[in-house]
């Protein structure tokens, strides 16, 4: 199937960055500290959210005295930055696929839901920034995804209709922004989720990285 395609725009926890699990470890870090029974498994339900979200979203179903947000959620950062600079590591396939974009003529875009402290710190640890013609956070956004917002801004800072634009998605709070901006989708959901139907909502589903260079080569 052909597709009209000018520009590639990635997620970048989960899709440049093998960070995840990094974001996991730091958040039951942070609210075991609070007082937070949370579990690994449930720490899968906000990925994609901007973090002030995701601290607002636990404190809504298991509030704690002194309640800080902002506090709270500058610890869960820092502490996933400290753990990217330590052993941060590059999906797979992640240099190939920004190679095939270039040799594909197709502007290329990040949009994250990540604050810029730890966009720096994964574009620097991976020394990957020289990549991206846009790079666009929803840190001072009114809203994170799952709302448009950020890869709309991202479409509009390359100068590309979002309907010409592919963004790449690992969350499903992700995959419901790109949607909602009316782009064409690629998700690649962690393993051990990759069965659930929800991911129908995709355009595309891949188990990585490997393949978007034939998906371009359809354009």
């Amino acid at each position: 199937m052909t597709i009209a395609l000018s520009a590639v725009i990635f997620d970048m926890d989960g899709v440049l960055i093998d960070s995840e699990p990094l974001w996991q470890l730091a958040e039951l870090d942070v609210f075991h500290a609070l007082g937070l029974p949370l579990t690994l498994e449930e720490t899968h339900l906000t990925t994609g959210l901007r973090v002030d979200q995701l601290v607002e979203y636990w404190y809504a179903r298991m509030p704690w005295p002194d309640y800080d947000n902002a506090a709270t959620a500058n610890a869960i950062v820092d502490a996933v930055v400290q753990r990217i600079m330590l052993e941060g590591d590059a999906m797979p396939f992640v240099m190939e696929a920004l190679q095939a974009c270039r040799q594909t003529g197709l502007k290329i875009g990040l949009a994250t839901s990540s604050p810029m402290k730890l966009v720096n710190a994964v574009l620097d640890k991976l020394a990957i920034r020289h990549n991206f013609d846009a790079i666009e956070s929803a840190e001072r956004l009114k809203y994170g995804k799952p709302h448009p917002e950020v890869y709309l801004n991202c479409a509009a800072k390359l100068g590309i209709a979002a309907t010409q634009c592919l963004a790449i998605e690992d969350s499903f709070n992700g995959l419901i922004a790109a949607r909602a901006a009316n782009m064409q989708t690629l998700v690649i959901p962690p393993a051990e989720q990759a069965s659930q139907p929800r991911w129908a909502a995709a355009h595309h589903q891949f188990e990585s990285l490997k393949r978007l260079p034939e998906l371009l080569n359809e354009r």
